[in-house]
């Protein structure tokens, strides 16, 4: 059995430092107290708020993770843009938010001018489908402090404070929709790393080799959501109660985390099947359901909770853009998550 911890990613002390991390970030809101910009605690939130009056501006960061290291290998680089647009819009989306800017880091130990042009014309195209902007970035020549390069993000959102989504409102028997993702999106890529090292120039299927399809461009499925929710300025069409961007620690994780205000838990009996490239990644590894499970999205990259009157209205509104969505289960009074795994394993977390 192969699991994230054999590829060299301890997810508890991830947590721990991230707890750390954010407690220190706390002692420097009562600087600007008082002040414009002045910080919102939000524990356990997907993105920091700054009082802006009427308003909140959203931040948010994260980088392509290890997902660079196997397009350095491939020597593909065109489609990251979408998976480093998909990691922040869709944290800030979370919130409530619109995205407005992405600015971004590429730290590389030697500048190659093709990789730069491949990196920001697909940012660029993934930016302007969303109707982000792209108004700053930095690139970053530092021999010896990186072994191939890191690219990284911060979002900045803004939100009216009246639709800032609330998850202490979610209540037993409301509709979970799943969006259905393209494959891993940025996250387990250690592990799908060590798994197939030496094999990425083999054929998978098809003529595909695995290297090409574990590099599939992450689904950005935050102006879908804010076809729901409204962009600054436009009226909501579903009240949304909560989201949950599936990423690191997968469903238990990241549902968990949205769930958490409510006390309430849920049962997914209907969530849409891994990539099956990645599913044959897992018999590959020898993966153990659960860890697979904890460590990806499993096919579901966004989790939209509703209540049932308006779950038919929300997955129209979905699933006539680019998004596939279905209801997925519902939430119970168990504060658990139970889910229905796609190889007919009950999962309990």
């Amino acid at each position: 059995m192969t699991d994230y911890k054999d590829a060299g990613v301890d997810i508890e002390k991830g947590d721990k430092a991230s707890a750390s991390a954010y407690s220190h970030a706390v002692s420097t809101f009562a600087s600007r107290k008082g002040m414009i910009g002045e910080p919102v605690f939000e524990e356990n939130g997907f993105a920091g708020f700054l009082d802006m009056g009427d308003y909140y501006l959203v931040q948010s960061d994260d980088s392509t993770g290890t997902k660079i290291d196997l397009a350095f290998s491939v020597g593909k680089f065109d489609t990251l843009g979408y998976d480093l647009v998909a990691m922040v819009a869709d944290d800030a989306v979370c919130t409530g938010a619109e995205a407005i800017s992405i600015s971004n880091t590429l730290d590389t130990p030697k500048i190659d001018p093709d990789i730069v042009d491949q990196l920001m014309s697909g940012l660029a195209k993934s930016c302007s489908e969303q109707k982000i902007v792209i108004p700053a970035g930095e690139i970053a020549e530092v021999p010896g402090a990186v072994e191939k390069g890191v690219w990284s993000a911060t979002v900045v959102g803004i939100v009216e404070k009246s639709k800032v989504l609330k998850p202490e409102t979610i209540e037993e028997g409301d509709v979970i929709i799943a969006c259905k993702s393209a494959g891993p999106r940025c996250n387990g890529y250690s592990l799908i790393r060590k798994i197939l090292e030496g094999k990425l120039d083999k054929e998978w299927k098809d003529g595909k080799t695995w290297g090409e399809v574990m590099l599939t461009p992450s689904i950005v499925y935050s102006s879908a959501i804010l076809e729901l929710i409204g962009r600054y300025g436009e009226e909501r069409k579903v009240n949304v109660k909560g989201l949950a961007h599936i990423t690191g620690g997968g469903i238990p994780s990241k549902l968990g985390r949205t769930l958490k205000k409510s006390g309430l838990g849920a049962e997914l009996t209907d969530l849409w099947a891994p990539h099956e490239a990645l599913v044959d990644l897992i018999k590959l590894g020898e993966v153990a359901t659960e860890e697979a499970y904890k460590t990806w999205n499993m096919g579901n990259g966004m989790m939209v909770i509703v209540s049932e009157a308006e779950a038919n209205k929300a997955l129209e509104i979905l699933n006539s853009g680019n998004i596939e969505a279905k209801i997925a289960g519902s939430v119970c009074k168990d504060p658990s998550i139970t889910l229905n795994a796609y190889d007919g394993t009950e999962l309990k977390f």
